[in-house]
């Protein structure tokens, strides 16, 4: 869908909305006026905040990206409640339960409302809250007793950007150091910007520490603002790049293949950086488990054309639906939202996302820090 048929779609569900909460119930004035205006305005901060608001002022422009950020979550989150309540006051009507369409229409907006502000505020306190560690132990044919008890920490779609800054960067390293991992793993999405924008901010991932290395692989939202840029300061601040490649780590003589692909649309955009699974696990040891890093849970079908073994994916893209009801249509694309499970004979974990992509809102999904311990198997 072009930008222009995008923008016409909106604006007519920004039209129901008005409608629906302000004109059909008739409110004493000035309210429906004021409120159909606000929803008007609403509708043009978007496409103005998702740009930049440039040529404003630093602080109105950081202003305006987050209250378009704010309102496009919130939008969603509202359009879902006003469908039901539409869906409820046909059934209301049907059955005479309410006679007086003016009163049902009055209800009908005084709930949605009642549901959508408690509902904005517990997402927005959930999505700038403290990362929740999920703790899970992935059992691993092949991993012999010296990486027993190995631990790997995964961080995936950070979205160090408009809305999340280097000192919320800090408290995700801390808290990730404060595990004590064997390995890190950053699974893309690191950032929403360009590194001149935001090399300051990411300056805390140089304080990640592993005993066995971090290891990172890009996302699709690193090819927006310059793929290989954000490749070359990761690795300046001392992180393992993998791009399309492995490493063999070691612990007490037992060994575990660390690989990394790029995101799997990478190709699209530039085409040096096409993901290759079979590239990415050429010479590597074929007695030694593998762990692959790849941003998005699809990557596993790639895994499986080339034929290459990969005893767990780690993957991240989904933010596991980041807000209700969006984790519906991730299906669509992706062939798992969250957490473990087996796609095309390649065991993937998907991350839920240790930060958020545009609104700073989480109903549903909380963010997440993994700690994966593998184990062999009995």
């Amino acid at each position: 869908m072009s930008l222009g048929g995008i923008l016409a779609l909106m604006g007519s569900l920004h039209a129901y909305l008005a409608v629906r909460l302000f004109v059909s119930p008739e409110w004493p004035a000035p309210w429906g006026g004021v409120g159909a205006t606000l929803v008007a305005l609403l509708f043009v901060s978007i496409p103005v905040g998702l740009m930049g608001g440039f040529g404003l002022p630093s602080a109105a422009r950081r202003v305006l990206q987050w209250v378009s950020f704010v309102w496009l979550g919130s939008f969603g989150i509202l359009l879902s409640a006003m469908v039901v309540a539409d869906v409820v006051g046909v059934v209301a009507g049907w059955t005479g339960l309410v006679a007086d369409p003016l009163l049902l229409a009055r209800w009908k907006a005084v709930g949605v409302g009642a549901v959508t502000v408690p509902a904005v505020l517990y997402a927005f306190i959930t999505a700038r809250g403290r990362a929740t560690v999920e703790r899970v132990t992935v059992p691993m044919s092949g991993l012999a007793p010296g990486l027993g008890g190995l631990k790997v920490v995964q961080i995936s779609d950070v979205h160090v950007g408009p809305t999340l800054d280097g000192r919320w960067l800090r408290r995700v390293v801390e808290q990730v150091n404060a595990l004590k991992p064997d390995i890190i793993a950053v699974t893309g999405d690191l950032v929403d910007g360009s590194v001149e924008a935001l090399r300051e901010e990411v300056r805390p991932l140089a304080e990640l520490r592993a005993s066995l290395g971090v290891f990172y692989v890009t996302g699709n939202h690193e090819y927006y603002h310059g793929g290989p840029a954000w490749e070359a300061e990761v690795a300046r601040l001392g992180l393992t790049v993998l791009r399309n490649t492995h490493r063999v780590v070691e612990r007490e003589g037992a060994r575990l293949v660390i690989a990394g692909v790029t995101d799997h649309d990478a190709g699209h955009i530039v085409p040096a950086h096409a993901s290759r699974p079979s590239a990415a696990l050429a010479g590597a040891p074929s007695d030694v488990p593998v762990v692959l890093l790849a941003h998005q849970p699809r990557s596993a079908l790639r895994v499986a054309e080339a034929g290459v073994r990969v005893d767990l994916q780690l993957s991240g893209h989904t933010h596991g639906g980041q807000v209700f009801p969006f984790m519906f249509f991730i299906k669509l694309q992706q062939p798992v939202v969250k957490g473990l499970a087996t796609v095309a004979g390649v065991r993937v974990y998907t991350h839920r996302g240790t930060g958020y992509w545009g609104p700073p809102l989480r109903l549903g999904p909380s963010p997440e820090i993994a700690e994966l311990t593998l184990v062999p198997v009995n």
